[in-house]
């Protein structure tokens, strides 16, 4: 699935759970937005990752990993403190800078 951000061994341990996946690449890291059922798969849930490479003192590369888990009861009220989080900073900061999309994805954007 995402092998540049999941080593071998784990990512070989993944289960079939995994419903919906989503990766936001965002500079230095990239969000996964991971929808995966429950055990007998009556329902979902959402995992949200924060993936960032490191580079180790010889040279080679890992990956720093956050993960919060997001059941849907929580979901409104989640959205609704991100939503608020986020006003806060633009009316602080009067606007937050965008990062460039290639135009194939601006277009496609465009288009809802």
């Amino acid at each position: 699935m995402y092998s540049e951000d999941y080593d071998s061994p784990r990512y070989s341990g993944r289960s079939s759970e995994d419903v919906y996946s989503n990766p936001v690449r965002a500079g230095k890291r990239t969000y996964f937005f991971d929808v995966k059922a429950t055990k007998g798969n009556k329902d979902y849930y959402l995992t949200i990752t924060e993936s960032k490479k490191r580079m180790e003192g010889d040279g080679s590369f890992t990956f720093d990993k956050h993960k919060i888990f997001l059941y849907k009861e929580d979901f409104e009220k989640f959205a609704d403190g991100l939503r608020d989080a986020v006003e806060f900073i633009r009316a602080k900061l009067g606007s937050i800078p965008q990062a460039e999309e290639p135009a194939a994805q601006q277009e496609e954007q465009d288009s809802f």
